[in-house]
């Protein structure tokens, strides 16, 4: 009898759910759109930068260095330009991100063994895209110049003489930043769905005034609240389902770890979102108000999370407020399960992390909703 009345109860709910076009919109469309968006669309990776090209030497070696920025893939040339007044011309207005100045003396100083100068300027409107352009662009001009010295000494195993750095990235080794943030966007997902059915849910109930039909009903509270979690949590595995499905075989994402693993952690992580929902619903009137609580929670969430900005580089006060955000953890476990292939030994204290938080959002919210209830 009571799993009967559950059921019903889970019935309903999943009526409500797919009945309303915004409510199915945010179940089905916004992962989909989301994932794509974060996919394609928010990136760090610095490509096809507009570069302009100031040979005033015009000699082969000035040539050979233009054309190993063109066919490096990091910049792509713009304009060739003939004076100095037309490089502020060309920055000022954004034509250009970036300009290759290449001295008339280049070749003759290459040629008596001294230290040719090569400019690089560069718009610092962006600073971290500014320190990227110019990284990329000491190491073509590096690699131009063993090429040079190789030809002159006639020796193909010649390198400068100081210290030989080889750098090797490991887990990401293409340094793709989609690989970072795509697996991300699972976690952020999951919250925001979760969050928004969980609330709206039991706060329609309100508004519509069917709550007090609900309470004379034989349901028990605890089966109410099973009722209207457990469609939340299904759809919350869904989601994590489909967006795990888009990264993986749209995006060619690596999932080096368990997949049980990540389960099990995304089950406590619904514990805590799923608890928050609950508790917006139980201080919510409205939908509006309830949908407003929801976002007033979840930017600040995100924001704090490391998943655009890094927790270190946050002042103490403000990282001391990111142990309370699930988010936080579970950022952590879902990028090691994708990208480091690491498992429970390594990220046990995310997902004890999870649980604690989890059990007590959950259970203070529920308490309060009873008492609502009564």
């Amino acid at each position: 009898m009571v799993l009967e009345r559950l059921m019903h109860m889970i019935r309903k709910e999943f009526i409500q759910v797919f009945r309303n076009p915004k409510m199915r919109a945010i179940v089905l469309v916004m992962p989909l759109i989301q994932s794509m968006v974060f996919g394609y669309a928010v990136t760090t990776d610095v490509k096809n930068v507009p570069t302009a090209i100031y040979d005033q030497a015009e000699t082969p070696e000035s040539r050979d260095l233009i054309d190993r920025f063109i066919h490096s893939g990091y910049f792509s040339v713009k304009t060739i330009i003939r004076s100095d007044r037309e490089i502020d011309e060309l920055l000022d207005n954004g034509e250009v991100a970036a300009v290759l100045r290449i001295p008339s003396d280049f070749s003759a100083k290459i040629a008596s063994g001294s230290t040719a100068a090569v400019q690089i300027i560069v718009d610092g409107t962006d600073s971290n895209t500014a320190g990227v352009v110019l990284s990329y662009a000491g190491n073509i001009i590096r690699n131009d110049a063993i090429e040079l010295m190789q030809k002159q000494i006639g020796n193909q195993d010649w390198e400068p003489l100081g210290v030989n750095l080889q750098t090797r990235a490991w887990f990401n080794e293409n340094l793709t930043s989609r690989n970072f943030y795509v697996p991300g966007v699972i976690a952020a997902i999951v919250m925001l769905v979760t969050l928004l059915l969980t609330s709206m849910s039991v706060v329609r109930e309100k508004e519509m005034g069917t709550m007090e039909q609900i309470v004379v009903t034989p349901i028990k509270p605890i089966e109410f609240i099973l009722g209207k979690t457990m469609p939340s949590i299904i759809l919350g595995f869904v989601n994590m389902i489909f967006v795990t499905l888009i990264s993986v075989f749209w995006f060619d994402i690596p999932v080096r770890g368990s997949l049980m693993t990540l389960f099990i952690a995304n089950g406590f992580y619904l514990m805590t979102t799923i608890g928050i929902g609950l508790f917006i619903s139980t201080i919510s009137d409205t939908q509006q108000q309830a949908m407003m609580s929801t976002f007033f929670f979840f930017l600040p969430a995100l924001l704090l999370s490391g998943f655009m900005f890094p927790i270190a580089n946050m002042p103490e006060v403000v990282q001391a407020f990111t142990y309370f955000n699930p988010l936080r953890y579970f950022l952590i476990i879902i990028r090691g399960v994708f990208l480091k292939g690491v498992g429970v030994t390594i990220l046990w204290p995310q997902i004890l992390a999870l649980f604690i938080l989890g059990t007590f959002v959950l259970t203070l919210s529920v308490k309060k909703f009873r008492k609502n209830l009564a």
